[in-house]
């Protein structure tokens, strides 16, 4: 999974993601610090894992990863090329879904490209430049679609009309995302690989002080009644908070959140919301090697998750013997859940749930 990170320039982008990933990307206080995405993979929170680990002693623990990008800060005109935009919105293309880091805190020592802080305009200054990315992409689709339909060949005549239906979204000011579109259409479109039909999280940066009375902030709840309005999620963070935990241990760090009233690290919160959005799930394998989380979407078939670890595993898929992580954990081995029948055997049309414990048979 690969999550890009944009932004308008000083909006706290490059701090946030040097925060989670530690990857050491520039972080300044002028535009265009970021020029070439940098890139840093973390661990997905699991658990789930500990427990795994704890029961087999593997020789490895292995948990799912994101990959985040930071994507160079957005411009008004980054549409037509001003700034860093050609590169910014070819590298957006690339990613699974965008995390929109949105200023919500008064610095007078930080600059803002537009002299004030006012969440609701930023983002309609990033929205307005992705949807005129689109309508770009889209009115060559609709003319293609056009010519070769007079041609007479038919099958464009839908394309067309999916394209006019897009377009017309898109210049009423909503993303892709929000238009209602038939399978048929929607399978075209997908193939259009569109900024704006991309899932958004909104991450409503917010100062230390706020990050403990989230809810009555107000510059984060005009952030959420925006992702509401359009599917996404909004989660708030305190891209100062992550930069002081980045390099803490995890005693240490879940000491200092719970000091400031935080159950869980923005990270952490991050990952869940992209999950969620994404419609994605981990199912677990087990063993005294490793034990190791999986990411799979949700309503994946066996053979298909078997397919994550081997290409063989899909190829001579015979059964999944699975078990629940939470009634592994309650018996406390797998010898156990098997004395007591609950080791399921299943075929090729069972649907992997989240946390599926999972032993595949395949011949090849």
């Amino acid at each position: 999974m690969k999550l890009g990170v944009i932004g308008l320039p000083n909006v706290g982008k490059s701090t946030l993601f040097n925060a989670i990933t530690n990857a050491g990307a520039q972080a300044a206080n002028y535009p265009f610090c970021t020029i070439e995405p940098n890139s840093g993979v973390v661990a997905v929170p699991d658990d789930r894992l500990n427990v795994l680990a704890e029961m087999y002693s593997p020789k490895k623990v292995t948990p799912a990863s994101v990959e985040f990008v930071d994507i160079a800060g957005l411009v008004k005109g980054a549409s037509h090329g001003e700034g860093l935009g050609n590169k910014f919105l070819s590298h957006i293309r690339e990613c699974d879904a965008i995390v929109h880091v949105v200023r919500c805190f008064e610095d007078d020592n930080i600059i803002h490209v537009d002299g004030s802080v006012d969440p609701a305009r930023d983002i309609e200054t990033i929205q307005l430049e992705l949807i005129f990315a689109d309508m770009e992409t889209v009115q060559k689709r609709l003319e293609k679609a056009q010519k070769l339909f007079k041609t007479g060949d038919k099958k464009y005549q839908q394309e067309a009309e999916a394209a006019q239906k897009v377009y017309n979204h898109l210049e009423s000011g909503k993303p892709a995302r929000t238009c209602e579109l038939n399978e048929e259409e929607q399978a075209i479109v997908n193939g259009w690989f569109l900024l704006t039909a991309k899932p958004v999280i909104y991450a409503a940066n917010v100062s230390e002080e706020a990050i403990s009375n989230i809810d009555s902030d107000p510059m984060t709840a005009a952030v959420r009644r925006i992702a509401e309005a359009e599917g996404a999620e909004c989660v708030p963070v305190s891209a100062a908070i992550e930069e002081e935990i980045a390099g803490m241990e995890e005693e240490e760090k879940q000491m200092f959140l719970d000091e400031l009233g935080i159950k869980r690290s923005g990270l952490d919160r991050l990952i869940t919301a992209s999950y969620h959005l994404l419609g994605l799930i981990s199912f677990l394998t087990a063993g005294a090697d490793e034990c190791r989380a999986w990411t799979i979407r949700r309503g994946t078939k066996a053979p298909q998750a078997a397919g994550k670890i081997h290409t063989d595993f899909e190829r001579g898929f015979i059964r999944a013997e699975i078990v629940p992580f939470e009634t592994l954990k309650e018996l406390g081995s797998m010898n156990a859940c098997k004395e007591k029948g609950l080791v399921r055997s299943e075929g090729k049309d069972y649907v992997m749930q989240d946390g599926d414990v999972t032993l595949f048979r395949f011949n090849v």
